[in-house]
């Protein structure tokens, strides 16, 4: 517990946080790198992951496939300039309330939650697509693609390994550290 909380408050810091322009390279590498560079893409990301563990049964593969699909799709959208007011502000509610219900342990209905991870999905992708790179889109967006499951994949992994209780803190740490960004951010 005491290892998860540093972690939390590590990836808080502002200088963590909120990672995304001027770093990357249009290559797989460079998509692959960019989630890991930020704490809300890290949080919202393991946070799915948590909330698909807690579901259960299809939740563990609709919910990061409707992430990662409508990622996809926002990455395209930012990357043609379509606009998306309230991105930022979007990407740091993924964070808040993907770790509140997994703190709470809601309830809803798979369809309901599939919509909520595609719509946090669409402005993560977003972001990376209106701030990628000029060149290797391609590779950029499919390296982003796979550390995004990875790191969804590390949130049910952890989700089906912890304890209850254990579970619900670390959505509530997750929250908690999404309103640390909103303050530092």
């Amino acid at each position: 517990m005491k290892r998860l909380l540093s972690l939390a408050l590590f990836l808080a810091l502002p200088g963590a946080a909120l990672a995304h322009p001027g770093q990357d390279h249009g290559s797989f590498g460079g998509g692959f790198a960019h989630p890991l560079g930020g704490a809300d893409h890290v949080l919202a990301m393991v946070a799915l992951g948590l909330l698909a563990a807690q579901a259960g049964g299809r939740a563990l593969w609709l919910l990061p496939a409707a992430f990662v699909g409508a990622m996809l799709a926002g990455f395209a959208a930012g990357r043609a300039g379509v606009p998306f007011s309230g991105v930022e502000p979007v990407i740091l509610a993924s964070v808040i309330v993907l770790g509140a219900l997994v703190a709470v342990a809601v309830r809803m209905p798979l369809g309901a939650m599939a919509a909520m991870a595609a719509v946090f999905g669409q402005a993560h992708g977003w972001a990376h697509g209106a701030e990628g790179p000029a060149q290797g889109l391609l590779s950029y967006a499919f390296g982003l693609a796979m550390a995004t499951a990875l790191l969804h994949g590390a949130g049910i992994l952890a989700g089906r390994a912890a304890a209850r209780p254990v579970l619900r803190a670390a959505g509530g740490m997750t929250a908690l550290s999404g309103l640390a960004l909103v303050v530092v951010g």
